[in-house]
């Protein structure tokens, strides 16, 4: 890279020669450089540093063939208003008819028809019965 710009004011201010404000101009430029490089580095750094703190508090989603979910109403904020902020923000439970790729599911109701659409593991979170289902669930068992 060439420079060609010169300043007479700061020749003469630093009492300098052509050529020596040439070099000058040289390394400054080469000091440009490793800043931006040593910039970079950091940046880079920080980046892995934030990926790394964000990752620690993700929880993966173990949801496998089978399971029960509840799954979000869809879409999110969407309020019947005859119960107004008291609507329900789930509904299910739904079971797990198909794990696709990308974190996506195929659900299909108790009942075993398929829901219509695949849908994000984001909207889905885990069904536990409770302990009155559990225990008519036993007796269903053995009957």
């Amino acid at each position: 890279m060439e420079l060609t710009a010169r300043s007479l004011r700061v020749m003469i201010q630093h009492n300098l020669q052509s050529g020596e404000y040439d070099e000058a101009m040289m390394l400054e430029l080469e000091d440009l450089e490793d800043s931006c490089l040593t910039a970079l580095d950091r940046l880079q750094a920080q980046k892995l540093k934030v990926a790394k703190s964000y990752n620690k508090r993700v929880k993966g989603k173990n949801l496998v063939v089978g399971d029960l979910v509840w799954k979000a109403i869809l879409p999110l904020g969407k309020k019947d208003h005859r119960f107004g902020k008291w609507s329900p923000n789930w509904e299910g439970p739904f079971r797990i008819h198909e794990v696709l790729r990308g974190g996506a599911y195929w659900l299909e109701s108790l009942d075993g028809e398929l829901h219509p659409r695949k849908i994000n593991g984001i909207y889905l979170k885990p069904y536990y019965p409770t302990v009155w289902e559990a225990r008519g669930l036993e007796s269903q068992e053995a009957v």
